[in-house]
Protein backbone atom coordinates (compact mmCIF):
# COMPACT_ATOMS: atom_id res chain seq x y z
CA UNK A 1 0.00 0.00 0.00
CA UNK A 2 1.47 3.61 -1.38
CA UNK A 3 1.79 5.81 1.57
CA UNK A 4 -0.42 9.31 1.62
CA UNK A 5 2.19 12.46 1.12
CA UNK A 6 0.71 15.26 3.54
CA UNK A 7 -0.39 18.37 1.23
CA UNK A 8 0.30 21.92 2.40
CA UNK A 9 -2.62 23.30 3.89
CA UNK A 10 -3.83 26.12 6.22
CA UNK A 11 -6.06 27.07 8.39
CA UNK A 12 -7.04 30.42 10.29
CA UNK A 13 -7.97 31.06 14.33
CA UNK A 14 -10.24 34.47 14.19
CA UNK A 15 -10.11 35.92 17.26
CA UNK A 16 -12.66 38.57 18.71
CA UNK A 17 -11.37 40.23 21.84
CA UNK A 18 -13.48 43.18 21.67
CA UNK A 19 -16.20 41.46 24.75
CA UNK A 20 -13.34 41.02 27.71
CA UNK A 21 -13.19 37.54 26.55
CA UNK A 22 -11.14 35.70 23.31
CA UNK A 23 -13.46 34.12 21.60
CA UNK A 24 -12.27 31.89 18.09
CA UNK A 25 -14.90 31.18 15.16
CA UNK A 26 -15.09 27.61 14.58
CA UNK A 27 -18.27 26.03 12.44
CA UNK A 28 -19.24 22.39 11.82
CA UNK A 29 -18.05 20.26 8.73
CA UNK A 30 -20.15 19.16 6.27
CA UNK A 31 -21.55 15.50 6.78
CA UNK A 32 -20.64 14.80 3.32
CA UNK A 33 -17.06 15.65 3.88
CA UNK A 34 -14.78 12.49 3.80
CA UNK A 35 -12.32 13.67 6.03
CA UNK A 36 -13.31 15.07 9.45
CA UNK A 37 -17.39 15.28 9.02
CA UNK A 38 -19.75 16.73 11.62
CA UNK A 39 -17.44 18.11 13.76
CA UNK A 40 -16.38 21.43 14.53
CA UNK A 41 -13.25 23.35 13.01
CA UNK A 42 -11.69 26.18 12.54
CA UNK A 43 -11.92 27.52 9.01
CA UNK A 44 -9.04 26.08 6.56
CA UNK A 45 -8.14 23.72 3.83
CA UNK A 46 -5.62 22.95 1.45
CA UNK A 47 -3.43 24.94 -0.36
CA UNK A 48 -4.21 25.42 -3.81
CA UNK A 49 -1.72 25.86 -6.89
CA UNK A 50 -3.02 29.16 -7.62
CA UNK A 51 -2.31 30.24 -3.84
CA UNK A 52 1.23 31.45 -5.19
CA UNK A 53 0.04 33.56 -8.13
CA UNK A 54 -2.27 35.95 -5.60
CA UNK A 55 -1.32 39.03 -5.13
CA UNK A 56 -1.25 40.14 -1.63
CA UNK A 57 -2.20 43.70 -0.30
CA UNK A 58 0.70 43.58 2.66
CA UNK A 59 3.10 40.41 2.70
CA UNK A 60 3.65 38.42 5.75
CA UNK A 61 5.13 39.76 9.53
CA UNK A 62 8.74 39.28 8.80
CA UNK A 63 8.93 37.27 12.33
CA UNK A 64 6.10 35.09 10.92
CA UNK A 65 7.97 34.72 7.74
CA UNK A 66 10.92 33.18 9.65
CA UNK A 67 9.32 30.82 11.90
CA UNK A 68 6.82 29.19 9.15
CA UNK A 69 10.07 28.32 7.20
CA UNK A 70 11.83 26.50 10.04
CA UNK A 71 11.61 22.79 9.27
CA UNK A 72 10.62 23.21 5.64
CA UNK A 73 13.72 22.23 3.65
CA UNK A 74 15.72 23.45 1.19
CA UNK A 75 13.75 24.00 -1.46
CA UNK A 76 11.15 26.04 0.00
CA UNK A 77 10.53 29.18 -1.42
CA UNK A 78 9.03 32.65 0.03
CA UNK A 79 5.99 32.15 -2.52
CA UNK A 80 5.13 28.80 -0.87
CA UNK A 81 5.31 30.37 2.72
CA UNK A 82 3.11 33.38 1.20
CA UNK A 83 0.79 31.25 -0.75
CA UNK A 84 -0.10 29.64 3.00
CA UNK A 85 -1.12 32.69 4.50
CA UNK A 86 -3.10 32.88 1.05
CA UNK A 87 -4.73 30.21 1.49
CA UNK A 88 -5.87 30.76 5.30
CA UNK A 89 -7.18 33.80 4.20
CA UNK A 90 -9.11 32.25 0.78
CA UNK A 91 -10.77 29.73 3.23
CA UNK A 92 -12.19 31.82 5.62
CA UNK A 93 -13.67 33.59 2.72
CA UNK A 94 -14.62 30.41 1.02
CA UNK A 95 -16.05 28.92 4.11
CA UNK A 96 -17.30 31.97 6.49
CA UNK A 97 -17.93 34.75 4.23
CA UNK A 98 -15.40 37.17 5.66
CA UNK A 99 -12.72 39.15 3.42
CA UNK A 100 -9.39 39.98 4.64
CA UNK A 101 -7.46 42.62 2.64
CA UNK A 102 -8.21 45.71 -0.05
CA UNK A 103 -11.94 45.14 -1.48
CA UNK A 104 -11.03 44.83 -5.84
CA UNK A 105 -13.11 46.39 -8.35
CA UNK A 106 -13.44 44.38 -11.77
CA UNK A 107 -11.50 40.97 -12.00
CA UNK A 108 -11.37 37.61 -13.48
CA UNK A 109 -14.07 35.08 -13.39
CA UNK A 110 -12.98 33.05 -9.80
CA UNK A 111 -10.66 35.25 -8.46
CA UNK A 112 -10.69 36.79 -4.51
CA UNK A 113 -12.49 39.98 -4.96
CA UNK A 114 -10.25 40.96 -2.16
CA UNK A 115 -6.35 41.49 -2.89
CA UNK A 116 -5.40 39.39 0.93
CA UNK A 117 -3.41 41.07 3.78
CA UNK A 118 -1.08 38.61 5.06
CA UNK A 119 0.58 41.22 7.95
CA UNK A 120 -1.30 40.17 10.64
CA UNK A 121 -1.58 36.93 10.78
CA UNK A 122 0.21 35.26 13.32
CA UNK A 123 1.97 31.68 12.85
CA UNK A 124 0.47 29.50 15.78
CA UNK A 125 0.92 26.05 15.14
CA UNK A 126 1.90 23.12 12.47
CA UNK A 127 0.68 19.87 12.94
CA UNK A 128 1.20 16.54 10.65
CA UNK A 129 -1.64 14.25 9.94
CA UNK A 130 -0.24 10.83 11.20
CA UNK A 131 0.38 7.52 8.70
CA UNK A 132 -2.89 5.52 8.06
CA UNK A 133 -5.51 8.27 7.27
CA UNK A 134 -7.15 8.34 3.91
CA UNK A 135 -6.20 12.19 3.91
CA UNK A 136 -3.14 13.72 5.11
CA UNK A 137 -2.58 17.47 5.59
CA UNK A 138 0.64 19.40 6.46
CA UNK A 139 -1.25 22.12 8.42
CA UNK A 140 0.19 25.66 9.63
CA UNK A 141 -2.52 27.54 11.98
CA UNK A 142 -2.38 31.24 12.01
CA UNK A 143 -4.16 33.45 14.33
CA UNK A 144 -6.08 37.08 13.38
CA UNK A 145 -7.66 39.57 15.50
CA UNK A 146 -10.74 40.75 14.39
CA UNK A 147 -9.94 44.32 15.44
CA UNK A 148 -6.51 44.60 13.91
CA UNK A 149 -7.56 43.32 10.78
CA UNK A 150 -10.98 45.50 10.68
CA UNK A 151 -13.84 42.51 10.68
CA UNK A 152 -16.91 42.74 11.84
CA UNK A 153 -17.22 39.29 13.58
CA UNK A 154 -21.09 39.25 12.77
CA UNK A 155 -20.27 39.33 9.39
CA UNK A 156 -19.45 35.57 9.48
CA UNK A 157 -21.34 33.36 7.22
CA UNK A 158 -22.06 29.53 7.18
CA UNK A 159 -21.28 28.27 3.74
CA UNK A 160 -22.07 24.70 2.33
CA UNK A 161 -18.33 23.75 4.04
CA UNK A 162 -18.71 25.13 7.50
CA UNK A 163 -22.18 25.67 8.80
CA UNK A 164 -23.40 26.65 12.18
CA UNK A 165 -20.60 28.74 12.47
CA UNK A 166 -20.23 30.17 16.30
CA UNK A 167 -17.71 32.48 18.26
CA UNK A 168 -16.79 30.31 20.80
CA UNK A 169 -14.68 31.26 24.52
CA UNK A 170 -11.62 29.60 23.89
CA UNK A 171 -11.19 28.52 27.54
CA UNK A 172 -14.75 27.48 27.17
CA UNK A 173 -16.02 25.32 24.53
CA UNK A 174 -17.94 22.38 26.68
CA UNK A 175 -20.53 20.42 24.42
CA UNK A 176 -18.75 21.31 21.12
CA UNK A 177 -16.73 18.24 19.57
CA UNK A 178 -13.73 18.83 17.87
CA UNK A 179 -11.43 16.73 16.68
CA UNK A 180 -8.40 16.01 19.29
CA UNK A 181 -6.19 18.33 16.89
CA UNK A 182 -8.38 21.15 16.95
CA UNK A 183 -8.47 20.64 20.96
CA UNK A 184 -4.54 20.66 20.99
CA UNK A 185 -4.32 23.85 18.91
CA UNK A 186 -6.97 25.37 21.12
CA UNK A 187 -4.79 24.57 24.00
CA UNK A 188 -1.97 26.20 22.71
CA UNK A 189 -3.58 29.36 21.77
CA UNK A 190 -5.01 29.36 25.64
CA UNK A 191 -0.98 28.91 26.80
CA UNK A 192 -0.12 31.92 23.92
CA UNK A 193 -2.70 34.49 25.40
CA UNK A 194 -2.07 33.80 29.09
CA UNK A 195 1.89 34.36 28.22
CA UNK A 196 1.32 37.31 26.40
CA UNK A 197 -2.19 38.35 25.05
CA UNK A 198 -0.78 40.12 22.27
CA UNK A 199 0.56 36.83 20.69
CA UNK A 200 3.64 38.07 19.44
CA UNK A 201 4.64 37.39 16.12
CA UNK A 202 7.94 36.00 16.48
CA UNK A 203 6.88 33.34 19.37
CA UNK A 204 8.03 29.62 18.94
CA UNK A 205 5.28 27.18 17.47
CA UNK A 206 4.45 23.89 18.10
CA UNK A 207 5.20 21.04 15.79
CA UNK A 208 2.86 18.22 16.28
CA UNK A 209 3.61 14.92 14.02
CA UNK A 210 4.08 11.49 14.35
CA UNK A 211 7.54 9.26 14.03
CA UNK A 212 7.35 5.60 14.25
CA UNK A 213 3.99 5.11 15.64
CA UNK A 214 5.04 7.81 18.88
CA UNK A 215 2.92 11.49 18.77
CA UNK A 216 5.75 14.33 19.23
CA UNK A 217 5.33 18.41 20.44
CA UNK A 218 8.85 19.82 18.66
CA UNK A 219 8.80 23.60 18.85
CA UNK A 220 9.97 25.34 15.82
Amino acid sequence: MTAVRPVDAASILLLDRSGGHVRVLVGRRSSKHAFMPDVYVFPGGRRDAGDRLVAVSNPLNPLANERLALRVGTRCSNSRLRALGVAALRELYEEAGIAVGAQLGERPEGALPFRPDLSNLRFLARAITPTGMVRRFDTRFFTLFTDEADVDPAGATASHELEDLRWVDIFDHKGIEMPDITVLILEELQKSIQEDKSLPFGRAAPLYRNQRGRFLRDLL
